[in-house]
């Protein structure tokens, strides 16, 4: 099984991601959405990092029950219910992520969301592993 990240040199320096992914010889995991509820199904915290740091970690249980391994993420999406807010703590949700998941970025994407399906979440993210 083999990831690989690609990252054109004429296209601009990814931070926090990488432009492209391409997958061989492995399975396919799709991960559903998750944002920051506890194992009661209770939202916890109130600001963006302490969400975003719970939906990952959230993410990451899924992954591993799955066989995964944070470097076997192929493609994030972030839903973000206030972009701007995202923007202004990139730094400190990228510290958060190398903390959890390491610095071997998925092709990402953050969408900003009207809602999620929990009025109190602020964000919520999904995405794809290549597992082998």
């Amino acid at each position: 099984m083999a990831l690989e990240r690609i990252n054109p040199a004429e296209l601009s320096p990814p931070t926090g991601f990488s432009h492209a992914v391409t997958v061989t010889g492995s399975r396919l995991v799709f991960l559903a959405g998750q944002t920051a509820l506890d194992g009661e199904g209770k939202v916890v915290g109130t600001t963006l990092p302490e969400q975003f740091e719970l939906a990952l970690t959230n993410l990451l249980a899924a992954l591993k029950a799955a066989g995964g391994t944070p470097k076997d993420l192929a493609r994030v999406t972030v839903y973000a219910t206030d972009v701007a807010d995202y923007r202004a703590r990139a730094a400190e949700l990228g510290r958060i992520w190398r903390r959890l998941a390491g610095r071997d970025y998925p092709a990402m994407a953050v969408i900003g969301a009207v809602r999620l399906w929990d009025e109190e979440c602020l964000v919520e993210l999904d995405g794809v592993a290549a597992v082998g």
